[in-house]
Parts: C-alpha cells; sequence; structure tokens
C-alpha cells in the first residue's frame, strides 16, 4: 500500500468546482474528467491566496491519497472571464494593460461582506479607506477577504474615492 508520502504525483489542469473558505476546502474538476480531487486551504494558502472565486481555471499537482485525489501545490489560477456587459463606473476607461501598470500596494483587510458585496482596506502607513467591490475581487481570482489579511492592491481614484481594481494575495504579490 502506497502512503501519502511515496504515492505518484502529477500535474493536472482543471477548474475551480468550488472552495468555501470557511470550511478551509473546495473541489477541482479535472479537465480531462475522473474524480474530484480536493483542494485545501493550506495548499491555496501556499500559493498565496485565502481563497478562488468558483469557475477560475486552475494548474495544480495532484496525489493520490487513500482519502481520494488531494492538491498538494497550486501551480496557477486564471479566474473566469468576468462578465463585460456590467463593468464598474469607475472601471470602465481602464484596460488590462492600464491596470496591470498600477503599482501593487501592500494593504490589510478592514472588513469585507460577501453578501453586501464590497468592505474596505487600508494601504500599510496610511489610515485611509480604499474600497473594495465583489466584483473586483472575482475579477482577480478571490472569492471572499477576511478581516486581517494581508494583501497587494491596485488602485484607482474613484467618483468616490480610492477604490481597488485588482486585488492579489499577499504572498502572490511578493514574489
Amino acid at each position: 500500500m502506497e502512503t501519502q508520502d511515496t504515492a505518484p504525483q502529477r500535474q493536472v489542469h482543471g477548474q475551480v468546482k468550488w472552495f468555501d473558505p470557511t470550511k478551509g476546502f473546495g473541489f477541482v474538476v479535472a479537465n480531462d474528467g475522473g474524480r474530484d480531487i480536493l483542494l485545501h486551504a493550506n495548499v491555496l494558502r501556499n500559493f498565496g491566496q485565502g481563497s478562488v472565486v468558483d469557475g477560475s481555471a486552475i494548474e495544480i499537482v495532484v496525489q493520490d491519497t487513500q482519502r481520494g485525489l488531494q492538491a498538494t501545490e497550486v501551480l496557477s489560477i486564471v479566474p473566469p472571464v468576468a462578465d463585460e456587459a456590467l463593468p464598474l463606473r469607475d472601471m470602465v476607461e481602464f484596460t488590462p494593460e492600464d491596470i496591470a501598470q498600477k503599482p501593487i500596494e501592500p494593504a490589510r483587510v478592514k472588513w469585507f461582506d460577501k453578501a453586501k458585496g464590497f468592505g474596505f482596506a487600508n494601504v500599510f502607513g496610511s489610515n485611509d479607506d480604499v474600497f473594495v467591490h465583489v466584483e473586483v475581487l472575482r475579477r482577480s481570482g478571490l472569492s471572499d477577504l477576511q478581516s486581517g489579511e494581508a494583501v497587494g492592491l491596485r488602485m484607482v481614484d474613484g467618483e468616490r474615492g480610492r477604490m481597488a481594481i485588482e486585488i492579489i494575495g499577499w504572498e502572490a504579490a511578493a514574489k
């Protein structure tokens, strides 16, 4: 019988079926079919994210264990294509290239309420609030944020103040 430490590992391309940061796990469906693959929060955190939005394309390393297939490493995540019919008003003038030109600033999540669809963060060294919309979170490949979580933000000055236009898990931003 193979143990988890000696079972062969392989790379898999798939899609996030669902992920619940509160439960600490979710599942991935491989593009080539087969059993669902467990994605544990610790494996996702090692990649630099605390959550991942459902439907994201994901490349992972998997291992067959006594409990089934499990992801052991996340190699890449690509968020699902955003619904372009409903862009946020403050973001319509920015192309993906424009957004990528903005500096990533370190910040900490003040609070985020998924049910309300928004929250706020503070850039390190500043008490000014930065508005975080759930759609920006989703477009960034994240499904939720926790109070106190460290993130990297790309921001613009919107109609009502500073707002995030991209959110990156801090560990991933530091790479």
